[in-house]
């Protein structure tokens, strides 16, 4: 069966310049009587499938470390550009001890400064869960190998979940996932860090929003921010847009879905161990400026209080969420989802008083959705491995006895190019935004396939001249967007 508003499946090879050239390695752009479906290699079996085989180069890429690198020697880690957290924490956060997160002080002689787990408990759940799995050592390998092996394989499964999320989002562009898959930053920094499992959920809630599910959208909101803090950070663009559309029923039923499901992972720690739950929240603010933020470079050149730094970065993120405010409710066109939770999450990387390496994995996904163009993706995710490979060359740098590595002045390059990668992102999204146009995903005359109930929608509010109601493309079990045609054909 077939709907008649219902838009081919994108062909990429013949819509981008550089995935037509890319293919010319597996026998070039599909032709005209090319089957877009069906048969054994469906779009999402092949990009799971490639997301596994990046994810498991990725782990080879750690081999240097896991050889003794992450246990021996101050500075192998850095120079392999193989560092990792997670074996670090096995022992410095209690976890080889038995010690309980949340629950169970930490003696200072194994976390420096923390008394507790510093990470959100959904987070700290995964945490514990792998440190039950990993046995006690096996053969050559210590605990605090195998302990990394053990959070790799559910990682794997998160990143796995990712890409099959971020395929199925957008109905008629499968092929889009393939950027997910082959992102050398994903194979790069999936292992540093427990990030994966936040942008698992907040995968799993647009692919919900996108099926007009918004309580489920709203749960699993709530459960990634019980993960991580940035995932709450996705409210404001939907209250923009159900604010533009007048879809103020499902908004607050997401609200709502979020509230309680962090509520419910949150509550029984927060009554049981009030100060062991704190601890994330208070580190957060009282965290200095460090690794990868532009207020580094500030900071390395003039003298800036960290009261300050938190006081600017607020503001810079309530200005540049009030501008985001601004586009959403005065562009020709209601934007994409995708494209202001894009910007938002972008916004508050680039102004943070850190960046960590693996904070790359929070944009991929929704970078892959906002602007599926493969030149403009490989020019940011090149900025983002030239960043990768400065910070830990830095910190050869500053750890090694003879000073081998990247100095100061070059870290601070490294910085900025990841920066200006970034914004140059931005920037696209915004045009596109302003200039519908130019956005690829609207090319065939959609509105927005991952709006779910905001697809076709017409406007009950907007601050631009009054446009005609986009036709909807995203269906749910046969029923369409308001306004849009509703007869079938076999």
């Amino acid at each position: 069966m077939s709907h008649p508003n219902e838009p081919e499946a994108a062909r990429p090879t013949l819509q981008d310049e550089v995935a037509a050239a890319g293919s010319e390695l597996i026998g070039g752009p599909a032709g005209r009587r090319a089957v877009s479906y069906g048969g054994r290699w469906t779009p999402v079996r092949v990009v799971a499938l490639l997301a596994i085989g990046m994810f498991a180069l990725g782990l080879v890429q750690k081999a240097p470390c896991y050889n003794g690198g992450w246990l021996y020697g101050a500075t192998d880690q850095y120079v392999h550009a193989c560092y990792s957290d997670i074996p670090h924490l096995y022992n410095g956060r209690g976890f080889g001890d038995g010690l309980v997160p949340y629950f169970d002080r930490i003696p200072l002689e194994l976390s420096g400064d923390k008394e507790y787990l510093e990470y959100p408990v959904l987070t700290g759940l995964f945490m514990q869960v792998a440190a039950w799995l990993t046995p006690g050592g096996l053969g050559n390998a210590g605990p605090e190998q195998l302990y990394w092996l053990v959070n790799s394989g559910m990682l794997m499964v998160c990143a796995v979940i990712i890409a099959v999320c971020v395929t199925r989002t957008h109905r008629n562009r499968p092929w889009d996932g393939l950027l997910l898959a082959l992102a050398p930053a994903l194979a790069l920094t999936a292992t540093i860090n427990w990030d994966l499992l936040a942008v698992a959920l907040v995968c799993g809630a647009l692919l919900a929003w996108s099926r007009s599910r918004p309580l489920m959208a709203g749960v699993l909101i709530g459960l990634a921010t019980a993960a991580k803090f940035y995932p709450v950070l996705l409210l404001g663009p939907l209250l923009l847009l159900c604010w533009r559309a007048g879809r103020w029923r499902e908004l607050g039923i997401a609200v709502a879905g979020t509230v309680v499901s962090w509520l419910a992972v949150n509550l029984p720690v927060m009554a049981l161990a009030p100060r062991g739950w704190a601890e994330f929240y208070l580190f957060s603010e009282e965290r200095p400026v460090d690794f990868g933020s532009f207020w580094l470079i500030i900071a390395q050149r003039a003298e800036i209080t960290l009261d300050s730094v938190n006081l600017y970065a607020a503001v810079l993120v309530a200005l540049g969420c009030a501008g985001i405010a601004v586009l959403a409710l005065t562009a020709p066109r209601r934007p994409r989802l995708a494209q202001l939770v894009f910007l938002v999450v972008a916004l508050f990387v680039v102004t943070n008083k850190v960046y960590s390496p693996q904070y790359v994995l929070w944009l991929i996904p929704l970078a892959v959705l906002a602007r599926p163009r493969w030149r403009d993706f490989l020019i940011w995710q090149a900025c983002e491995v030239l960043y990768f490979l400065g910070i830990w060359m830095y910190l050869a740098y500053l750890h090694g006895e003879d000073n081998q590595g990247l100095p100061q002045g070059g870290y601070q390059l490294a910085v900025v190019i990841h920066l200006l990668g970034t914004l140059y992102l931005c920037a696209l999204v915004v045009r596109d935004v302003l200039r519908p146009e130019h956005d690829v995903v609207r090319i065939d005359g959609s509105d927005d396939p991952g709006g779910g109930v905001l697809n076709g929608a017409p406007d009950a509010f907007s601050l631009a001249p009054r446009q005609p109601a986009p036709r909807a493309t995203a269906y749910v079990d046969w029923g369409v967007a308001p306004g849009a045609d509703v007869s079938r054909e076999t």
